[in-house]
């Protein structure tokens, strides 16, 4: 089961602009380490659950994640082979809105090289440039 919000006010959504820089959930809020983001993009809630498993497979129950984005945004997609016209289509699947700066997963209880192993193989499932950080005093 993918991430999607409960319920939503309104069923289908605007693009909507990406330009500008992420101004909160810039900083480590939970966690000693972190994935932030570089670029700016659409993640669509697949590639947030398979970056979720790598995480949690090399991690081992050891530990706590925070996923620090969610896929508020309906995006809409006519069916293949469909003329032109005939009105929006309908939703077809749901991405979180990332711009540079923004925090993606956060985190915990781990060492550090377990960490940043962590987090390299989640950043290889975004479609978005990213870099790890951490806290000071909990670094190599």
């Amino acid at each position: 089961m993918s991430l999607m919000p409960k319920r939503v006010k309104y069923r289908k959504s605007q693009r909507g602009s990406r330009r500008g820089i992420c101004s909160r959930g810039t900083d480590l809020s939970f966690g000693e380490y972190g994935l932030q983001s570089l670029g700016r993009a659409w993640i669509p809630a697949d590639q947030i659950e398979a970056a979720r498993i790598a995480i949690n497979r090399h991690i081992k129950r050891h530990g706590k994640l925070w996923i620090r984005m969610f896929p508020d945004k309906p995006v809409s997609k006519k069916p293949a082979e469909t003329r032109m016209g005939k009105g929006k289509g309908a939703p077809d699947h749901w991405v979180a809105v990332v711009r540079p700066g923004k925090m993606l997963f956060e985190l915990g209880g781990v060492p550090f090289a377990m960490a940043r192993e962590a987090l390299r193989l989640a950043a290889y499932k975004l479609s978005i440039r990213s870099r790890f950080v951490w806290r000071t005093g909990h670094g190599a």
